[in-house]
């Protein structure tokens, strides 16, 4: 149940990078009726770009995508040289999901 409760939430941050529909919903006249898509959700599947001309991305990929980050240890080979640790630098897809999630990560003033 968690995992579900947290992806939705990363769902609601990440949408304007995803396929998912970023705008709230319309409204519907029949419950049963299928669900329009937005206007900003049908530009994005059709041209498969965002509003800021990135491409478009599914959950799925967008977390393979994050997956490609790592801390890489570094030992070099020389006798009592020091190990180091090193991070791949986020590419700007990446910075731009992280700055969104960034927005649901921050502790809730109580």
């Amino acid at each position: 149940m968690l995992a579900y409760y947290v992806e939705w939430h990363m769902r609601q941050a990440l949408a304007p990078m995803l396929f998912d529909d970023d705008q709230a919903p319309e409204p519907r006249k029949d419950v049963v009726a299928p669900k329009k898509p937005s206007a900003s959700a049908a530009l994005k599947a059709r041209t498969k770009r965002t509003a800021d001309g990135s491409p478009v991305h599914s959950f799925q990929t967008l977390l393979a995508d994050l997956a490609t980050l790592v801390r890489n240890t570094v030992q070099p080979s020389l006798e009592g040289a020091p190990s180091w640790e090193q991070e791949t630098e986020p590419t700007a897809i990446q910075r731009r999901a992280f700055d969104l999630l960034a927005a649901i990560a921050q502790p809730s003033s109580q």
